[in-house]
């Protein structure tokens, strides 16, 4: 069975001035992203030994302003060296956990936002404890815990938990309640938040919901409760990682009915490791 790739649809492509042959990356455009965007995931996706500016295959710089970039090729001009960033990025997939340690971070996202943060779409049945197609999301998600005590991302929470033993990851500031379908194109970096652009929503492929280019509401920036912006810019690099770099990361499997195998689905697919991994810590991390 081949391996699909997030390169698959790409209208934007990116190469080095001196070699127009070798794709370095790029983008499935979707509403909102500026030129300005543009240069911002470039600087995330390559290292540069000198200064760099854009050209398009008309030969004209592309300036950082906020005019819609065009679909096409893109070429990046310097006398320095370019090299793709080897920066890792933290495969998740689809999980929905729990246990009393998710069960506390659940309850809090729930009572702050009461709606689908990044469509809008109000929980109606709220009221009476019914969420059904709404689910509390993790922006770092919470199977990578050694990874966020490794690099003490606590750092970043001013509201812990409240109960001591769920961890800082569990902190309502990681968390958004989402639509259900939502929450799964944010796990796997399909869309994300730009919170150094006005909190734009960022999507990485197709747009079938008419949100990308829109932002955040004042409603749940305005809470003191809020998502923090250091990780909403984590996520947001992980999604230009995962899905702007070569020819693109893998698209993996996430539907396994009853019955078949997913262990050796995931052990003969691409970055098993890692996938098992983030299995196995997401079910150890919740109880």
């Amino acid at each position: 069975m081949s391996i699909a790739n997030r390169s698959a649809g790409r209208d934007v492509h990116i190469y080095s001035a001196n070699d127009s042959a070798t794709v370095l990356g790029g983008l499935i455009l979707t509403n909102g992203v500026t030129n300005d965007n543009f240069h911002s995931m470039v600087d995330i996706i390559f290292i540069f030994g000198q200064d760099y500016f854009l050209r398009d295959e008309g030969g004209t710089t592309v300036q950082k302003d906020d005019h819609p970039l065009q679909p096409g090729n893109y070429y990046i001009v310097t006398n320095g060296s370019i090299t793709v960033n080897n920066e890792p990025w933290l495969v998740r997939t689809i999980s929905v956990a729990s246990g009393t340690r998710v069960a506390v971070f659940r309850d809090a996202v729930r009572e702050r936002d009461r709606r689908c943060v990044v469509t809008g779409k109000p929980a109606l049945r709220a009221d009476h404890g019914i969420w059904r197609g709404f689910e509390a999301a993790h922006i770092f998600p919470s199977a990578y815990e050694g990874h966020w005590n490794k690099e003490n991302y606590s750092r970043w929470i001013t509201i812990p938990p409240a109960t001591d033993s769920t961890g800082t990851i569990n902190s309502v500031q990681n968390g958004m309640l989402l639509r259900a379908d939502i929450h799964s194109l944010f796990d796997s970096y399909d869309i994300s938040i730009n919170p150094d652009d006005n909190y734009k929503i960022v999507c990485f492929g197709p747009d079938g919901e008419g949100i990308a280019g829109n932002h955040l509401d004042q409603q749940l920036l305005q809470d003191p409760h809020r998502p923090v912006d250091q990780l909403l810019r984590w996520h947001f690099r992980q999604a230009v990682l995962a899905n702007m770099r070569g020819a693109g990361e893998p698209v993996f499997e996430i539907d396994f009915p009853p019955g078949s195998d997913m262990m050796g689905e995931i052990m003969s697919g691409p970055m098993a490791a890692e996938r098992m991994e983030f299995e196995l810590f997401s079910r150890l991390a919740v109880q």
